[in-house]
């Protein structure tokens, strides 16, 4: 069996003890380091401080390190489709293609092309031998499980990963980082998307997509002020919407319920847990198996973003290959371009966009989006007669 094992260090604390752990196991470990995005000089961009903390971990573990530019496949396979689908009106999650398109595709293949056996991971994921072959499970620590960013990734390439750490809880892996002498060990975890960084979403996103201004309007049709573009706007989003108080109407902050893209319309709702912000279903799809193909309704549970807990709900596979979700009780701000992650228990059966929405009232889509203006309105009504 070739022992080489090609590790993604990427200057944090999870890959660096991924890292260790695998040398103490017995196999020849090299790190590769991976440069995804062209580094912006306004300082949000971390990948040069990253590189550097990568060398220090390789020349610790006493491993070679490599060094390799993934920035035009990323720019053209992600980042290329994140701006379509903001344009588009929807919301995506760039981080579910990074993995697929990126580190488990053009790195992996670097991987083997430096004669690696194995490529490994700081993933919080563990990818166990079932009775079919590999299957993608949870990690051992519940909060920091990344399953819901792999659910894309081909069980094949899964089947060639090594993930050390999904087995150990996140104190313990600071811990082994500092026992180990590793100069990572106390390192902040990154958040946000990788090529946004800490800077301003918006702002950030408006270098690349013009404005578009358009209506914003009530659920019932009043015009309350004008947006700057669909794009800037995510559903379940209180902040940036500038709508003060209405005569008339509930003493209550406004959140973002739909987007009516053939009208260019902003549709806002009062109140955190408004109707018209709970979806009782979704249609999802094509769905991306990790396990056999499912032709049968069944129950499992499903996450529509990460960190939400489990939802227990029912999946009905549909011919086309996409697959109707419902949940057993309705879920707020469920958000089309986003991901539903489907799970047996711990294991990972894999995932599909969100196309489409069912309202908790089973409205269907009319001219604004929602089933007409009655129900609609009746909704509205309902819910601001018992905020008031």
């Amino acid at each position: 069996m070739n022992n080489r094992v090609i590790v993604g260090l990427s200057g944090g604390v999870d890959s660096a003890v991924a890292a260790l752990l695998l040398k103490e196991q017995g196999w020849e470990v090299q790190g590769l380091f991976m440069s995804n995005w062209e580094e912006d000089d306004d300082g949000y961009c971390t990948a040069a401080q990253d590189y550097q903390d990568a060398r220090a971990v390789a020349r610790e573990l006493a491993i070679p390190l490599h060094r390799a530019s993934f920035a035009a496949e990323y720019r053209e396979r992600v980042f290329q489709h994140f701006l379509a689908e903001h344009q588009a009106g929807r919301t995506p999650n760039p981080d579910v293609l990074c993995n697929r398109e990126i580190k488990f595709g053009v790195a992996l293949r670097h991987a083997r092309r430096l004669g690696a056996g194995r490529f490994a991971t700081g993933h919080y994921a563990r990818i166990l031998q079932g009775p079919a072959g590999a299957e993608l499970h949870k990690a051992r620590d519940a909060a920091k499980d990344q399953s819901y960013f792999l659910h894309a990734v081909a069980i094949g390439q899964l089947a060639e990963t090594l993930m050390p750490i999904g087995e150990l809880e996140k104190g313990l892996v600071r811990e082994r980082a500092r026992q180990a002498g590793l100069p990572v060990f106390d390192k902040p975890d990154s958040t946000g998307i990788c090529f946004v960084g800490e800077r301003p979403f918006r702002e950030f996103l408006g270098r690349f997509l013009c404005d578009r201004p358009g209506p914003i309007e009530s659920a019932d049709g009043e015009r309350l002020g004008m947006h700057r573009g669909l794009a800037f706007y995510t559903l379940g989003q209180r902040e940036g919407l500038k709508i003060g108080g209405r005569p008339g109407r509930a003493e209550l902050p406004w959140f973002v319920a739909r987007k009516d893209a053939a009208r260019n319309a902003l549709i806002v709702v009062q109140g955190h847990d408004h109707p018209l912000l709970q979806s009782a279903a979704l249609t999802a799809g094509p769905m991306h198996w990790l396990s056999e193909v499912r032709s049968e309704p069944f129950a499992c549970s499903v996450k529509v973003r990460y960190r939400q807990a489990d939802q227990p709900a029912l999946l009905e596979p549909r011919p086309d290959g996409s697959v109707r979700i419902a949940f057993e009780k309705p879920q707020r701000a469920v958000t089309p371009g986003q991901y539903a992650v489907v799970y047996e228990g711990d294991r990972c059966l894999g995932g599909a966009v969100i196309a489409s929405l069912e309202t908790s009232h089973a409205l269907h889509a009319g001219p604004t989006g929602f089933a007409g203006a009655n129900p609609v309105r009746a909704a509205a009504q309902r819910a601001e007669k018992t905020a008031g």
